[in-house]
């Protein structure tokens, strides 16, 4: 008896970024970096560079919903990206670095919905939350070179300056749910 997996899609900035968080957290069985959200077909990293795809860099999880719940995904990919900036995450500036959750079922979108009601009404960020939440239509894998990038590239300086930080921040804040 195999269990039953659940995939979620958000897109948190760099996807080498989000990648790297969510691959390290029990229950999560599988990350995809790719893209999301946008409408042109069989979309290319150099296509959505130029941010007029609509696309959003962003990662497919697989995860076991009896060892990780939804909001803890949630909980996870809110503190870990800036929620409050449109169209930007640090010094990645364009449409692809925006914040979005794309839903795969009814559960999530009300779970993400209300989640970030919660951040609204409990003020847990200066400024308004902008994430998209959405529906997943299609979500289109990206090139090989960008699946699990950062366990293949931990030496580039991209990888030391931006996301060892995030992953020391997953660390301390979260340290019960990694693997």
């Amino acid at each position: 008896m195999t269990d039953k997996l659940e995939t979620t899609v958000f897109g948190g900035g760099c996807f080498w970024c989000t990648e790297a968080i969510f691959l390290r957290l029990r229950g999560v069985r599988s990350v995809e970096s790719g893209y999301a959200g946008g409408h042109t077909l069989n979309p290319t990293y150099n296509q959505v560079s130029m941010g007029n795809t609509g696309y959003v860099e962003s990662i497919k999880i697989e995860f076991d919903p009896k060892q990780i719940k939804y909001t803890d995904l949630l909980n996870v990919f809110f503190a870990t990206h800036d929620p409050t900036t449109l169209n930007r995450q640090g010094s990645d500036v364009g449409e692809e670095y925006r914040s979005a959750v794309f839903y795969t079922s009814d559960e999530q979108h009300s779970q993400a919905t209300e989640f970030i009601k919660k951040l609204e009404h409990d003020r847990v960020y200066t400024n308004p939350v902008v994430t998209e939440v959405g529906a997943l239509k299609k979500f289109w894998p990206a090139e090989s070179y960008h699946q699990r990038y950062y366990d293949q590239n931990q030496n580039k300086p991209y990888c030391q300056l931006v996301i060892n930080p995030k992953l020391a921040k997953l660390r301390e804040k979260f340290a019960p749910m990694l693997k």
